[in-house]
């Protein structure tokens, strides 16, 4: 079996690959984001991902097909409870969520709201499911005058606390996530904090690059913690920091944009180090798939694409690439929320046999299982190798 020095793993944060068999259960029958992202702008050519074998995962009218793939690929189903950032991340990492984490369609409890309160010293506003986006519209002007923050959630296990950077400086609106952190515990464990700060005057709110998410701590042992306790360097890139509440990395490097994750991922492959990188890509999630806009999601992928070449010219005899995805945001569906999807995988480098097809693997967790393997550090609780299968 092959060593491998380095593994790059990138999450192409809410690029679904057709609707998961539980789909359905979810209310997302059909649901399909690369497939319906290209429909809707009449193709998408991504000749790179394309030659690792995207197009071979799902359909996507522009990027066909290849017999000549130059990795393996597959794709990969879901099995956790919950279709969130949290639930994807810690599967394709070794840990499943056997009960979803706690949801609020009606908003949080008086019991959770008044002890928030109290603990931050200022009323809020809102506590409803909401859009971001949205809410600030409806909200942003009674915050500015009251300087009570915005309280918001939505279809996921999320507690949102939206603020105007004048009126409330990050500095403090990260100090009163912390505080809710800590407080939701238990049955109000929700899968994460999310500070959502923003700038402007009433009519033209913006929100910033400046979010910050403060999640809960994996329920298990995942990938990132046996790599660490072998000794090796676990490199978090973009918002991974906050899906497994920092625990399992060694290195931080807290992007804020694909455009910077993508530019710190070439920096880091410049080094040299032995381990992994892990790396968030969030905007096809954040920015388009839940304003579903079609467009503004291709272009991510388009970028995305024409950056792989520069990954590949800076990547090592030892080195092997993975593509995959937490969940679909499929930018042509109803509503707003994330889509219970298939997720894609790709594997390219030296070591990988090309034009392999990987099939359907049972559990994002396999990814993980694979990686525990060919780096030998022990066994993940889920997931089955396919190191064999792809010649590591």
């Amino acid at each position: 079996m092959t060593q491998l020095r380095r593994a790059i793993v990138v999450v192409l944060d809410g690029v679904g690959a057709g609707a998961n068999p539980d789909a359905q259960v979810y209310g997302d029958k059909g649901a399909s984001s690369l497939e319906h992202c290209a429909q809707a702008i009449g193709g998408l050519e991504l000749p790179h991902l394309g030659s690792l074998g995207l197009g071979n995962v799902t359909p996507i009218a522009g990027t066909p097909p290849r017999a000549d793939t130059a990795g393996a690929y597959g794709k990969m189903r879901a099995i956790a409870a919950g279709k969130d950032s949290v639930a994807g991340h810690w599967e394709m990492m070794g840990v499943v969520l056997q009960k979803p984490l706690p949801t609020y369609p009606h908003g949080f409890p008086p019991d959770i709201v008044q002890a928030f309160e109290q603990a931050i010293g200022r009323r809020v506003l809102g506590n409803k499911v909401a859009s971001g986006t949205e809410i600030i519209k409806e909200l942003g002007e009674a915050h500015i005058r009251t300087g009570s923050p915005i309280l918001y959630t939505s279809a996921d296990s999320v507690f949102q606390v939206a603020a105007h950077q004048d009126i409330i400086p990050l500095a403090e609106l990260y100090r009163m996530c912390q505080i809710a952190r800590d407080m939701l515990t238990g049955e109000h464990a929700v899968g994460r904090v999310i500070a959502r700060p923003f700038i402007g005057t009433p009519g033209a709110f913006q929100r910033t690059e400046h979010r910050r998410d403060f999640a809960l701590a994996p329920l298990g042992t995942t990938l990132l913690d046996l790599l660490k306790a072998a000794g090796k360097e676990v490199v978090g890139i973009g918002k991974i920091e906050d899906l497994f509440a920092g625990r399992g990395l060694t290195q931080r490097d807290h992007t804020e944009t694909n455009r910077e994750g993508m530019a710190a991922t070439l920096r880091w492959l410049e080094r040299d180090f032995e381990g992994l990188l892990f790396v968030n890509l969030v905007e096809f999630d954040m920015l388009w798939g839940h304003r579903r806009d079609s467009e503004g999601y291709a272009q991510a992928l388009r970028d995305v694409d024409a950056w792989v070449p520069q990954v590949q010219r800076l990547m090592q005899p030892t080195d092997a690439l993975f593509f995959a995805a937490d969940h679909g945001v499929d930018p042509t569906y109803r509503g707003t929320d994330h889509t219970r999807e298939y997720v894609p995988l790709l594997a390219y480098g030296q070591p990988i046999h090309p034009g392999v097809n990987l099939k359907i693997r049972s559990t994002f967790a396999d990814l993980g299982q694979t990686l525990a393997q060919t780096f030998a550090v022990g066994t993940l609780k889920a997931g089955t190798s396919f190191a064999h299968e792809a010649g590591l």
